[in-house]
This record gives structure tokens, C-alpha cells and sequence, in this order.
């Protein structure tokens, strides 16, 4: 005897649900697992291979599609059925399983380990860190931080050495207020790999686990000879006193001024920590050189003030790392 099968019935299976709440309806819409946050980056665009079933249910499990007129009344009247998809797409909450959050956690963790691990090198050496090794420094500040919040990981004895870049977790000198210490709890699927791995690049820094630093930029300034020579205004002494006011009265107008740090060449040098090459090309002067990133901002804040747009700044690498 042959059984026969009811031929409307469609078995929705590895399905992802993107629920919407519009009104006082609840609208579903069946999506294959992984392609709602490919569909969401721009990844996947054919809504064939994101949708299981072109259908608005109420209830996916059951198989209670939308009805026309509960959908007019929550989207209005003019929305087609394609329309009223996208917008459950875009807006709506996605229900993934276990496995799946597991997964994406995985991904995300991955990616953001890669990162760091090839923006961050050993200060003394140059040289990237392993995948691994950067994994395992970062495992470390998670468990600190989970097993007691309000204590500071342990700062690696070369913590204070001047090639690390960071958040320190110290104040400098003349500073009143605390600086916040940077810290890292492990990785999230709320937020980008890139910021997420900014985070845990700050932690490092700050922490030194194992020593780190930002690996260097290799730059390009060039600059009009005319203005190499100049002297740079040095920003003017805060008025913390009045005997050191009346000094200066006496001295004179211009002392009111700090003694220029140099010239505009030598201000330029200074933010460069190694020279790779020096030249002069007719009427401009050009150097080529390693700068931490976190002098990068400075550099070009100053040459595209202080030299009124005769002087400008390349990035020819933005992290240079020793090969082995």
C-alpha cells in the first residue's frame, strides 16, 4: 500500500530564522544558516540562496504563513511581498543555534588574532609574533580580567621600554586624572574584527603580556627647502604663576614665548626614528623613514600647519616588519 504524501507540505530543514515585530505581529521569514550575515555584508546578493522559502509566516515551525491582509495592515498596503522580505532582512532579529553561534565566534576570533598578529611585532627584534603566540597573550588578559576585574594584569618587565606604543596604564607627568587602563574580555559577534582587534592591540600594548609594540610605518615627507630652515613656534607657557609672569614682563614681550625647539627640518627628524634615506631634489627636500603610528597624526598635523602646504606626508608601508 503506497502512502501518500500531503504535496503542499514543505519540510524546512538547517533553517535560520530573521523574526520582525511590526505592530503587534510577529513576521518570520526561513533563511539558510550563514547566508543572513553574508546577504547583511554585501557578500551574497541573490535572495534565492538566502531565502529557504519566499514566504512570510507568523509561526516558521508550524508552517502558519502571514496573511495578505495582517501584512497590509503592518506594512501597508503597497508592499509587495519582496518588499516586505528585504525589510525583515534588514531590520529583523536573526535566531541562529548553538552551533552556529559557535561557529561565528570562531570566525570572528580568528580574524581578529590575524590581525593583531600581523600589526604588532617584538620591539627588540622586529619580528611578528606566531598566530599562536598572539592567542595565547590575549587568552591571558581574558582570564585575568574574568577572574578578577578589578586587578591589572602583570606587566611584562619590558613593559617600559620606549619602542612600546600604548595606553599606559600610569599617568604622565603633570596629568591629574587617572588615564583608563586599556582591557580585553575576549572577542564578540556585535562588533567588527578591525575595531575588536584595535581593542585587544591597546591591551597588549598597555599590558605587555609579552613584550609588543605597533610595528612602524615606513613614510615619505618631502618639503620646500625654503621653509626647512625656519624656526618653529614653540606653544606658549601656561600661565601657572605670577612671578613667573612678572619675569617675563621684565625680559621682554618675546620671551613670552618658549625657546623653539628647532627648526622646521629638525622638528620633522625628530618624529622619524630611523632614517633610511635623505636627499635634496632640486627645490624640495625629501626623507624617507620608519615612524611609530602613534606619532603619525602628529607628524602630519604639524608638517600640513607649519609648512602651509609646502610639505606633505606618504605612507609607503603602513607596517614594516624584519622577515626572517
Amino acid at each position: 500500500m503506497v502512502i501518500q504524501q500531503p504535496s503542499n507540505q514543505i519540510k524546512l530543514t538547517n533553517v535560520s530564522l530573521v523574526r520582525l515585530k511590526k505592530g503587534k505581529k510577529r513576521f518570520e521569514i526561513a533563511c539558510y544558516k550563514n547566508k543572513v550575515l553574508e546577504w547583511r555584508s554585501g557578500i551574497e546578493t541573490d535572495l534565492d540562496n538566502v531565502l529557504q522559502i519566499p514566504n512570510v509566516f507568523l509561526n516558521v515551525s508550524k508552517g502558519q504563513t502571514a496573511p495578505s491582509a495582517e501584512l497590509a495592515k503592518a506594512f501597508g498596503k503597497d508592499a509587495s511581498t519582496d518588499d516586505i522580505i528585504l525589510e525583515i532582512l534588514r531590520k529583523g532579529e536573526m535566531q541562529v543555534g548553538e552551533k552556529e553561534r559557535s561557529a561565528q565566534l570562531e570566525r570572528v576570533h580568528n580574524e581578529v588574532v590575524s590581525i593583531v598578529a600581523s600589526k604588532l611585532v617584538d620591539p627588540r627584534t622586529k619580528r611578528v609574533y606566531t598566530s599562536g603566540m598572539i592567542d595565547k597573550a590575549l587568552d591571558m588578559l581574558s582570564s585575568m580580567a574574568h577572574q578578577n576585574p578589578s586587578s591589572q594584569p602583570p606587566q611584562n618587565s619590558n613593559s617600559n621600554n620606549p619602542s612600546t606604543t600604548g595606553t599606559p596604564a600610569t599617568n604622565e607627568p603633570g596629568e591629574s586624572k587617572p588615564r583608563p587602563t586599556a582591557t580585553w574580555t575576549g572577542v564578540s559577534t556585535t562588533k567588527s574584527a578591525k575595531s575588536q582587534a584595535l581593542d585587544a592591540m591597546r591591551a597588549l600594548i598597555a599590558h605587555q603580556p609579552i613584550p609588543v609594540a605597533r610595528a612602524r610605518m615606513r613614510l615619505r615627507i618631502t618639503c620646500s627647502t625654503n621653509v626647512l630652515k625656519q624656526a618653529v613656534k614653540a606653544p606658549k607657557a601656561p600661565a601657572g604663576g605670577k612671578d613667573k609672569d612678572k619675569d617675563t614682563e621684565a625680559g621682554g614681550g618675546d620671551e613670552a614665548e618658549q625657546k623653539a625647539p628647532g627648526t622646521v627640518k629638525d622638528k620633522i627628524l625628530s618624529f622619524v626614528e630611523q632614517v633610511e634615506s635623505q636627499d635634496v631634489v632640486g627645490s624640495e627636500w625629501e626623507v624617507v623613514g620608519f615612524v611609530e603610528p602613534g606619532a603619525f597624526k602628529g607628524l602630519s598635523d604639524f608638517v600640513g600647519g607649519e609648512t602651509r602646504g609646502q610639505g606633505r606626508v606618504e605612507v609607503l608601508d603602513m607596517a614594516v616588519i624584519q622577515e626572517d
